[in-house]
């Protein structure tokens, strides 16, 4: 059984950073690919980012490239995720998610992922 648990949402000025972490139990992690998904009230889940089994690969939303960055740590089971320069729009729920998508581009697609975890609160205030 893999269970996630995020943990650093908040609340936060616009211009701030946060650091959101996803931990993992069980001994498959580093199988996992391992992405972040945010959903906003009254709108779709959607795909924030993701990073592959040895951390080598990334994919980044167009809304949070250049912002955001994911990162991870096989040996402690972790996922982080670096939020820098927040903005009002980033207020979600934040959630991260693990599985083995057919491709890594399917990466972005929530249906690719069998493990979620409960979801953290990010307030990014004007």
């Amino acid at each position: 059984q893999v269970q996630l648990v995020e943990a650093g949402g908040g609340l936060v000025q616009a211009g701030g950073s946060l650091r959101l972490s996803c931990g993992c139990s069980g001994r498959t992690f580093s199988s996992f690919v391992v992405g972040w998904f945010r959903q906003a009230p009254g709108k779709k889940r959607e795909f924030v980012t993701a990073i592959n089994q040895s951390g080598a690969l990334t994919l980044y939303a167009d809304s949070v490239k250049g912002r955001f960055t994911i990162s991870r740590d096989n040996a402690k089971n972790m996922v982080y995720l670096q939020m820098n320069s927040l903005k009002p729009e980033d207020t979600a729920v934040y959630s991260c998610a693990a599985g083995v998508p057919s491709m890594w581009r399917g990466s972005v697609r929530d249906t690719e992922y069998g493990y979620w975890g409960q979801g953290t609160q990010v307030t990014v205030s004007s």
